[in-house]
């Protein structure tokens, strides 16, 4: 199967700069993913622009299995989290948070962060996760990801706001394998234009064999997405 990590930055158009439902769907569907994780997803508020981006694009790529998991609400009352697109029917669907850095550990902003966890009737479990800016963030939202883990027929993906050889990743690649591995050659994903670091991953359990993978050179948002082609 096919699986993706997308953040689409609220479905918007890196180029263009309007929101593009299409466009997020097209790449989908390029890449003919099965599962898609997605990041910096908007659902339904008050505000108009505040619409369920999850139930659009799944209606638009066919993957007809969806859930949205809130992080935060933008100004209060508009939803904003990450999100699951899955080819497979899901059985169990839950938000866990991720705990909040002490204040004097945040050099800027910081944004409250959420886990979201899927099981697939396939047997899968999907993690799927955007880390903070700051590494206090980052080592909250790792240790979460450890906390929720399964050990077998785990996938874990999403924007991680750290480089490959940031030691806040070591924890997760010491149990589990990161599909870049088997890039030909290293591959970015930011910004998509011209990516100039890799800050979006997928990672899977020692059980789970990765096939292939990419960081295709596709322009939608201001990340590109990442996928991995697996086998159970």
């Amino acid at each position: 199967m096919k699986i993706m990590s997308f953040n689409t930055q609220h479905c918007l158009s890196y180029k263009e700069g309007n929101i593009d439902f299409a466009l997020m769907a097209d790449t989908i569907r390029t890449c003919g993913a099965d599962i898609v994780g997605l990041n910096e997803m908007r659902n339904e508020g008050p505000h108009e622009e505040y619409v369920d981006q999850t139930k659009i694009l799944s209606e638009l790529t066919g993957l007809s299995h969806s859930y949205f998991a809130k992080a935060i609400d933008v100004d209060g009352c508009n939803p904003y989290g990450n999100a699951i697109l899955s080819r497979y029917p899901i059985t169990h669907a839950e938000t866990i948070m991720v705990p909040d850095p002490p204040a004097d550990s945040v050099n800027g902003r910081a944004e409250t962060r959420c886990l979201l966890k899927v099981k697939l009737e396939n047997g899968l479990t999907v993690l799927v996760i955007h880390f903070g800016l700051n590494h206090s963030e980052r080592v909250n939202a790792v240790q979460t990801v450890l906390e929720n883990m399964e050990k077998t027929k785990c996938i874990l993906m999403g924007d991680f706001n750290a480089v490959p050889d940031d030691s806040v990743l070591n924890p997760i690649r010491e149990c589990m394998k990161d599909a870049a591995e088997v890039f030909a050659k290293p591959l970015l994903s930011h910004p998509s234009d011209n990516p100039k670091r890799k800050i979006d991953y997928i990672f899977v359990t020692p059980d789970i064999e990765v096939v292939s993978a990419d960081i295709p050179a596709i322009v939608a948002s201001d990340h590109r997405p990442h996928t991995a082609e697996i086998r159970l």
